[in-house]
């Protein structure tokens, strides 16, 4: 069986080494980052990671703004290890997309027995990870969109917003109803953000955009041509 492989994020190599110690004997293969601009570089030059543990205090750049960039473009699982427990910090976490939340110190077999709970939720949610219409392939653990089998490059939040419209095909959606399911509690806008995404979305689905239908007065509606 291939062996998933997890990239630590820390600036303390002691802390590096103690997690990716009870990782490797856990059967993981395990790749460093000792500050927040490495493991950037490592995220993009290894696209195949399947969980990351991201330290919150970092020179170069901090946790936060490495768990932003990597949420334009992934949804792979983020454990956040922090030096201090607070409500803010979490709550901030959450917001921007993390799966679990570890306050410093921390016992390494418990961290072990998080990775590999998340990491049977990622595998459950990928038996149906492939949602597809008229041509129109989305992966969800890949992240990855095809049309006609030619990929398209979204943004996360885009990328979530067809996803939600494959997962609803030929159902009329309100404005309301995808803002509250997409952008959720993070959101304090007004719906008018959906229409400028989704002119976004479907300039950058070519062709397959035109399966997005308005629903004039009301909203939209993902659905095959023939429908």
């Amino acid at each position: 069986m291939e062996r998933l492989k997890i990239m630590v994020v820390d600036d303390e190599s002691r802390m590096r080494k103690l997690v990716k110690d009870f990782l490797t004997k856990s059967n993981y293969d395990v790749i460093e980052a000792e500050d927040g601009e490495k493991a950037l570089d490592l995220f993009y030059a290894n696209r195949d990671i399947s969980l990351i543990i991201l330290d919150v205090m970092m020179p170069r750049m901090d946790g936060w703004q490495v768990c932003k960039e990597i949420r334009e473009y992934s949804k792979v699982p983020i454990i956040m290890l922090t030096a201090k427990s607070d409500e803010q910090d979490e709550l901030l976490g959450f917001k921007l997309g993390v799966d679990e939340y570890i306050s410093k110190p921390f016992s390494p077999k418990i961290l072990v027995a998080r990775v590999e709970a998340i990491l049977r939720r990622s595998a459950q949610k990928g038996q149906e990870e492939v949602l597809e219409c008229d041509g129109l392939v989305l992966n969800k653990s890949a992240h990855q969109v095809l049309a006609d089998g030619t990929p398209v490059e979204l943004s996360y939040k885009e990328f979530e917003l067809l996803e939600f419209f494959l997962e609803n095909q030929g159902i009329a959606l309100s404005r309301e109803k995808i803002l509250n399911s997409v952008w959720n509690y993070d959101y304090f806008g007004d719906a008018r953000t959906i229409d400028t995404h989704v002119k976004k979305l479907r300039s950058k689905l070519g062709a397959k955009g035109d399966l997005i239908k308005t629903i004039w007065g009301m909203g939209y509606k993902l659905c095959a041509d023939s429908e």
